[in-house]
């Protein structure tokens, strides 16, 4: 009886730590990525032997070496053989991984990655709702008026001002019914939900917005291609003149958060 406790005891243990042992390796990746971002551990320096990381960050060799592993498969840190192992250039780095962008956080301002994003919606947004204005069937039509109501709805409130919107434009993105602009649709969604975070946290007004996000939906019931591509146009030099404010309230804060 007694060794049978001692066995279901051990297995408790043995359990406990399988369960805790991720959430460990999570967040020291974590911590390492933030230090990074932070340039703790600049571009182009090497990050500290691995005894060091390990007394650091209080865990084991194993931990260090599995989180190194994520980190160079994301492009941010790159192994030497017998020298080390070396913070990348940003430009190296997987900038539109979900991961990336959330170890960046606050500090997605000193990256000029907003503006890149916004750039990259310029040339992708007109020419999807024309798309859309000719291919959308009448339930993505319905799917995009009702984040549209939500946009509506959740005016005051800016998360979910913000989830309403990244669901229209990923909606959008999917009503165009163009295979390439539908694989986008993965990569830049987490992106997309910073750049419009940004913009509508600055915005002093969101009906400007939400006025031009329902005569897009209605461009698109009417199935008016020249309307929908004007519609998504104005929507992003509004998003232009919004960013801008937040990157001059960013740079007026004077501190990185």
């Amino acid at each position: 009886m007694a060794m049978a406790a001692e066995g279901q005891e051990h297995q408790g243990i043995v359990a406990e730590r399988l369960q805790r042992r991720p959430r460990v390796q999570k967040n020291i990746t974590r911590a390492i990525a933030s230090d990074i971002c932070a340039e703790i551990f600049p571009v182009g320096t090497f990050l500290p032997r691995e005894n060091d990381l390990c007394e650091r960050y209080g865990v084991s060799r194993t931990v260090i070496r599995e989180s190194l592993k994520i980190l160079e498969s994301k492009g941010m840190v790159r192994g030497r053989s017998r020298v080390g192992t070396v913070v990348c250039n940003k430009e190296e780095w997987n900038i539109l991984d979900s991961q990336v962008l959330e170890w960046i956080g606050e500090r997605i301002f000193e990256f000029d990655l907003l503006n890149c994003i916004l750039e990259a919606r310029r040339a992708i947004e007109p020419a999807a709702a024309e798309f859309a204005a000719e291919r959308a069937t009448v339930q993505e039509i319905a799917d995009l008026e009702r984040a549209w109501r939500g946009m509506r709805d959740g005016e005051r409130d800016v998360a979910g001002f913000t989830e309403a919107d990244v669901a229209f434009h990923t909606c959008l993105l999917k009503a165009s019914h163009n295979q390439v602009f539908l694989q986008l649709v993965g990569i830049i969604q987490t992106a997309l939900k910073f750049a419009l975070h940004a913009s509508n946290e600055a915005a002093e007004r969101r009906d400007e917005a939400i006025d031009i996000h329902g005569e897009l939906v209605e461009a698109l019931r009417m199935r008016d291609k020249v309307g929908a591509r004007d519609c998504s146009m104005r929507m992003l030099d509004l998003a232009a003149r919004d960013l801008a404010a937040a990157v001059k309230r960013h740079r007026s804060s004077g501190a990185a958060p």
